[in-house]
């Protein structure tokens, strides 16, 4: 044990009388004094022991807020200079905190990014969970359950881990992200927000908290996830179609488009509004210095190109970090590459739990808590240039409900991404409605610009198919729509890509790795509803997959 004696405040050793004679200590006294201090270093562990068991605040542990949109991509807030959303408070969270400018989740899908985020592990390492909407395999236990272990009181609002199933061993549901705080409820100024009052939900629970225990609460947004009320960000949000400085150029520059990333902005906005309601409570209540408020979204926009696929408009996301008594030099922007892998760890390391006190798997990722402890802003950490990135089954709409194997590596601005299967479609099979990419104004557009035309080029980057190996320079192109892979000059480069993520890949014990990608495949999707759609589907069966509209399923077989 490391105590740490220091006599330089509140003090009175060494101090003069007031004839200004120095007041003299015995070897008796001193090693009295010694003893009586080393008697309280210890009284403190011995109290957080108790702690432990009984649910009562140790000295130091930190509550934990968790804020979490869906499908919020990243840049678009305006702490990373966007002027067409709004974010008051994300922005207030970078600026009294840290602002990360290259976070990552690994797959960009709901269901495998939350997986990733609780677990610590890649999803190529979740066997089932590596999929979107599985049966979540009970040996895995989240940070959450951890924290609620250790005396934490946990709780959650709406979306936590999801969508997909998840029981423990005796065959119970897991509360993977906490305790649900689901009873209050608001009414929405858009048909696509949801009706949930989140804020109000966290009250519920701040009121619920047993004593001075520590707390973790996962505020799980529905926002910006589709459907959106078409025009709303221009009628209701004051916004213009020229707000948008650019249209990223793997969509058209229309009208449609514009209002579209208008109607996604209106809903960024409203997680956004309740998470300051949220932090206005802590301020309240006093407990706004020894909160962590971590702010992210799972995956980018659910847009054509963005959303299950592995792109950078996929995978980078939004990330901001505050803690009033425990980040060092507040309002400083980080370059490291973060992966949400990293969320855990960090995690357990501030609430004073050791890995093996936990109960979860090994972890993959490294905590961030050295980044927080720095004072320097740029790269902190200079081992921290890569972050690998990959997806399997993101959704059904192929035979078999196969899904579309990409693994990937992102390193110092340069994207390499392998694709395994360059047979099947990317977004899903056409004839189902590429169930892989959800409905909405720009994916309605882009289909049907191809049906009039016969070829389109925004409808073979989202939707084509694509050769084995794609690279991009995020620098010159962060759409991702100029792929190097063919180039003479980028050969030795785009080699040492994917041989690092290979190698780092079969450390992680990727099953793809080792000739058992396969296994992916046979993983059941749990909406017994839905299962086997493609397949049922073009035998006649009449179903309806509620993300997709009729109109996005293609009646004239393609190529």
């Amino acid at each position: 044990m490391k105590i740490k004696i220091n006599c330089r405040r509140g003090s009175r050793e060494g101090r003069g009388s007031s004839s200004g004679r120095v007041v003299r200590q015995s070897w008796d006294g001193m090693w009295l004094g010694l003893l009586i201090v080393l008697l309280a270093g210890t009284a403190p562990l011995l109290a957080q022991s108790k702690a432990g068991r009984s649910g009562g605040r140790q000295p130091g542990r930190p509550n934990i807020l968790f804020a979490i949109a869906d499908d919020w991509g990243y840049g678009h807030a305006g702490a990373y200079g966007a002027s067409w959303v709004s974010t008051p408070a994300f922005d207030r969270v970078a600026r009294s905190g840290l602002l990360f400018t290259r976070a990552y989740t690994p797959n960009a899908k709901c269901a495998p990014s939350r997986a990733i985020i609780l677990t610590g592990r890649n999803s190529w390492q979740l066997e089932e969970a590596a999929n979107h909407i599985p049966y979540f395999p009970a040996r895995f236990k989240t940070w959450v359950e951890t924290l609620r272990d250790h005396g934490y009181f946990a709780g959650l609002t709406t979306k936590g881990w999801g969508p997909g199933v998840a029981l423990d061993a005796q065959g119970r549901a897991r509360e993977m992200a906490g305790r649900p705080f689901n009873g209050r409820q608001l009414t929405p100024s858009t048909t696509g927000i949801g009706r949930q009052d989140y804020a109000a939900n966290f009250a519920d629970f701040l009121d619920a908290k047993p004593g001075d225990a520590p707390w973790s609460f996962w505020y799980g947004a529905i926002e910006p996830h589709r459907d959106y009320e078409y025009g709303s960000g221009v009628r209701l949000g004051g916004k213009r179609l020229t707000d948008i400085p650019r249209v990223p150029s793997f969509w058209p520059d229309t009208a449609v488009v514009r209002n579209d990333m208008l109607d996604y902005a209106l809903e960024v906005e409203h997680f956004d509004l309740h998470l300051g309601r949220m932090m206005r409570m802590l301020e309240e209540r006093g407990e706004l210095e020894r909160t962590i408020i971590i702010v992210t979204s799972d995956h980018g926009m659910p847009f054509p190109r963005g959303k299950g696929q592995a792109y950078d408009y996929s995978n980078h996301v939004p990330l901001a970090v505050m803690w009033g008594s425990g980040i060092r030099r507040p309002g400083r922007r980080i370059d490291d590459y973060v992966s949400f892998a990293d969320l855990a760890p960090t995690i357990l390391e501030l609430a004073g739990i050791r890995w093996p006190e936990s109960g979860m798997a090994p972890i993959t990722g490294e905590s961030l808590a050295g980044i927080f402890r720095s004072t320097r802003s740029g790269r902190v950490i200079p081992r921290r240039d890569h972050v690998l990135v990959g997806k399997e089954r993101t959704d059904i709409g192929r035979p078999d409900d196969v899904g579309y194997p990409i693994r990937g590596i992102v390193r110092n601005d340069m994207l390499y991404l392998r694709n395994y299967e360059v047979d099947r479609w990317p977004s899903g099979n056409p004839a189902t409605g590429y169930l892989d990419c959800d409905a909405g104004a720009t994916k309605t557009l882009l289909l049907e610009a191809r049906r009039a035309q016969g070829t389109s080029r925004y409808w073979d980057l989202a939707f084509g198919k694509r050769g084995a190996e794609e690279l991009y320079d995020l620098r010159r192109d962060p759409d991702c729509v100029n792929n190097l892979a063919a180039s003479r000059p980028h050969a030795s480069l785009k080699a040492r890509l994917r041989t690092l993520m290979e190698r780092e890949l079969q450390q992680q014990r990727d099953p793809r790795m080792a000739g058992n990608g396969a296994i992916f495949d046979r993983y059941l999707y749990a909406d017994p509803a839905n299962r086997d759609f493609y397949n049922r589907y073009m035998r006649g069966e009449k179903l309806k997959a509620g993300w997709v509209r009729e109109s996005d399923f293609e009646k004239d077989p393609l190529k």
